[in-house]
């Protein structure tokens, strides 16, 4: 790893000064104005390809070298772990013969408890009536304990053999009740659907003859109603004739003026029984009209003198108002000289200003060597 290290530094040094070299070549090919400008350096291009494919072989040597290390350490990696696995293995091995060897299930203080053989090894709860291990604490034997078991079951079983006996008994009459039930229920069902063929028969026999009756019903409504129609026809007849009779006969027709005065006053009439205005009328009407005409002449005659009052008023206006706009242009005017005399002051005055600061202020300009100094490096 040292040697890398000083392959590295000593690559940097010989790096650093071809990079110096290339900066004063640099330098010499910008301030030559022929090259510069006529062409291309091509000695400069070459040289900059074969630096660069020095540099990538170089890089590519260091990088193999990189590659070579890591792959070393990688190999050293893989060993150390395979041998702590291999330590880790043996030590968990020799712990399992310890175990096996030291310690094996027999010896446990729990072992009582999942003996696979320990219900074969172990005694019964109760060997007999008389075991001395069943004391009061063992639950084993009872005061009052059942002694006479055979007599017991003999008697259970003769009085099982009685309750079964009642209980067939017990279901035959059941099923003798339900039969009979069901005879019952069977003669109560016919009896009510002859009941409801007779409830039948005679709604049908009340809808027929209610039928009848309706139908009797309309035909003497049908004959009221006509009989009725015609009377009504008769009476209209005969109001109609009535009203002709009394229209060819009244004062309608007849066109009597007094017919259309109203009961409300002389001057209002009945709309619906006037026939018309009397001549003293119409020419009353003509003369209020004349009126009108003439009362409307005399109102457009006054409208038509107060209009060119207002005609004259407007020119009156617009008179004094070109006057006003005429004043306004000679104050404009005069504005206007003022301004070109004050800019024509500050044109002098600027003018002054710049010849002094030309005469007095700048009176130092820059020298060549003062330009010299500027484009003396390539960056």
């Amino acid at each position: 790893m040292h040697k890398v290290d000083l392959l590295l530094e000593n690559k940097e040094a010989a790096a650093l000064e071809a990079r110096r070299e290339r900066e004063k070549q640099r330098l010499s090919r910008i301030f030559n104005a022929r090259q510069r400008t006529m062409g291309v350096d091509v000695e400069a291009l070459r040289s900059q390809v074969e630096e660069r494919k020095l540099r990538e072989e170089t890089e590519k040597r260091r990088d193999g070298t990189y590659d070579a290390e890591r792959v070393l350490c990688d190999k050293v990696a893989q060993m150390l772990e395979e041998e702590e696995c291999q330590r880790v293995r043996r030590l968990h091995q020799a712990m399992q013969e310890f175990r096996e060897r030291e310690q094996p299930p027999p010896t446990r203080r729990e072992w009582d408890l999942y003996n696979p053989e320990g219900l074969r090894q172990d005694q019964p709860a109760r060997v007999s009536d008389y075991d001395p291990r069943c004391g009061p604490a063992s639950l084993q034997r009872f005061a009052g304990e059942d002694l006479a078991l055979p007599t017991r079951c003999r008697l259970q079983q003769e009085q099982q053999c009685r309750s079964l006996e009642e209980q067939r008994a017990e279901r035959l009459q059941a099923m003798a009740d339900t039969k009979y039930a069901d005879m019952l229920e069977d003669k109560k069902r016919v009896e009510l659907d002859l009941r409801a063929q007779q409830l039948a028969q005679l709604e049908e026999e009340c809808r027929h003859a209610k039928d009848l009756a309706t139908a009797d019903y309309n035909r003497a409504q049908a004959a009221e109603a006509a009989e009725q129609h015609r009377l009504a026809r008769q009476r209209e007849q005969d109001d109609n004739q009535a009203e002709i009779h009394n229209h060819l006969t009244g004062q309608l027709l007849t066109e009597d003026p007094a017919v259309a005065e109203s009961p409300l006053g002389p001057h209002r009439i009945l709309t619906d029984r006037w026939k018309g205005m009397s001549p003293k009328q119409v020419e009353a009407v003509w003369k209020a009209q004349e009126e009108q005409r003439q009362e409307n002449q005399r109102l457009r005659e006054a409208e038509r003198q107060r209009e060119a009052e207002w005609e004259a008023q407007r020119q009156l206006a617009a008179h004094a108002a070109m006057a006003l706009e005429e004043e306004r242009r000679r104050a404009r005017l005069q504005l206007r000289k003022g301004l070109d005399a004050y800019n024509q002051q500050l044109a002098q005055e600027q003018r002054a200003q710049q010849q002094y600061l030309q005469r007095e202020v700048y009176s130092n300009p820059p020298s060549a060597q003062y330009h010299l100094q500027f484009n003396t490096s390539s960056r």
